[in-house]
């Protein structure tokens, strides 16, 4: 990509990020350009679709959730490293209003352009997942696609005004339930 259309494409991509955080997943898209100062063609031909605007605006910070995971593993007690992870999943998918709809959709759909990023994302956590089952820290009644909808579901809480105010005691709730603590 020439140096232009990059400084372009990052641009849409900052101004995309401001605007979803402030309207959500389905902000419009023709706001979105206006506030970049670019027409609606211009993101199209970066972004053809919604959803590629959403995975290219998500891809950067679900790559970091899963190179996190991967230092978590190495570095952490199993189930801190899980519990940490958790929750800067739930944080990162909080910073975008409706994000979470997109990627339980995305999840189930191979054809959809977020699918790749979500699945890497879950199998990060089910790595997590199962070293703290494995040091025997965690319930083993759960699975990696579990935990992603517990994360998505404890992520979705946070973006309703009437449970946000819930939702770090909820977290904790969920997290107890899935880590053993020392008897």
């Amino acid at each position: 990509m020439r140096a232009d259309a990059r400084k372009n494409h990052d641009h849409l991509l900052a101004v995309a990020g401001a605007v979803i955080s402030e309207q959500g997943a389905d902000a419009s898209l023709r706001d979105i350009a206006r506030r970049a100062g670019v027409g609606l063609a211009t993101l199209f031909r970066h972004f053809p679709t919604r959803e590629a605007l959403l995975a290219a605006l998500l891809r950067a910070g679900f790559d970091e959730l899963a190179e996190n995971a991967t230092r978590l593993e190495k570095s952490d007690s199993p189930e801190d490293a899980l519990v940490s992870w958790l929750r800067d999943f739930v944080a990162y998918a909080r910073t975008y209003r409706g994000v979470t709809q997109a990627m339980t959709s995305a999840i189930e759909d191979p054809e959809s352009a977020l699918h790749a990023s979500c699945v890497t994302l879950r199998s990060a956590g089910a790595r997590l997942l199962t070293r703290a089952q494995v040091e025997g820290t965690t319930r083993t009644d759960i699975d990696g696609d579990e935990l992603f909808d517990l994360v998505a579901a404890l992520a979705w809480l946070g973006d309703q005004p009437s449970h946000a105010p819930r939702a770090d005691h909820l977290f904790d709730v969920v997290v107890s339930a899935i880590v053993r603590t020392a008897s």
